[in-house]
Formats: C-alpha cells, structure tokens, sequence
C-alpha cells in the first residue's frame, strides 16, 4: 500500500470526539474511544477530520475496513442518524475557524501544538519563467520540493 497522509491533529480529534459525545455508530459513552476511518484506508480514505470518527472498540473492530452504511444496516444500527450527524460536525468544524460568538466554538479548542500554515514561495524556481508551459516534470512547483532527476 502506498504511503498515506495523516493529517489529523490532536487538536482535531479532541473536537471530534467532543462534538460526537461518544462513539459515532453505537453512540456509547462509556469505553475509551479510537479513531476509525468512515471510508477505510484500504479503500482510499485518510486520517482527516472529514473521514475519521470516534469509535468504541467494538464498533471499530466490527466494521474493520467495511463499507460504512453497508455495514450498519448488518448490524441494525441507525444509519440515516449516523449520516446527518457526521454531515452536522463536519459542516460545524469547517466553520467553526471562522466562527462568529454566535457560533458554538467549543467544539473546536485550540490547540497551540499546532504549526502556522506554511505558505508557498511565490517566486519560480532557478531558471524557471513562471509559467506552466516549461519542461514536463523538469521544474517542482512553488512551495515543493523537486523529486527525482
């Protein structure tokens, strides 16, 4: 399998987890918690704050790498609730950086471990003219590390 990006942070898995109050399919609030992919790795999903919820143990081993609404009709779980809910907090935490005070903030706690964003240097490389129409392959795009000869 070929390297995969995992790009949630502490910060948001805390707001997930606060947001879901509990384990996203059963809804138990009772066992610790895991991060489960609603679209599994195999199956070309990643570690974002869109695919990962919360999952009790069960759950998680449950579901495995199974297609998500597929697999809680088998296990007579409230699918519909399931799909409205996770659409409610991704729709919340994509707004909530920029929340007005009528906006419920909690969900989101900051986390200060987290880097500033890295902006691309907006100057072409050595030798490059700055358009698209150069050598195919031959130039990294701004901000990116050139691989390979």
């Amino acid at each position: 399998m070929a390297r995969v990006e995992h790009d949630l942070s502490a910060g948001q898995w805390a707001a997930l987890t606060a947001a879901w109050g509990g384990c996203a399919y059963c809804r138990a609030t009772d066992r610790p918690l895991q991060k489960d992919c609603v679209l599994p790795i195999s199956r070309g999903g990643r570690y974002t704050v869109d695919n990962v919820v919360p999952a009790c143990p069960a759950c998680n081993a449950s579901k495995c790498n199974d297609e998500v609404t597929g697999w809680m009709r088998r296990k007579r779980l409230d699918e519909k609730a399931f799909l409205v809910r996770h659409h409610e907090v991704r729709t919340a935490l994509a707004a909530a950086p920029l929340a007005t005070p009528a906006v419920d903030v909690a969900l989101v706690p900051v986390d200060d471990a987290d880097p500033a964003p890295v902006t691309p240097d907006p100057t072409p490389p050595q030798g490059s003219t700055g358009t698209t129409g150069g050598t195919r392959g031959s130039e990294a795009a701004p901000g990116r590390a050139k691989v390979g000869p």
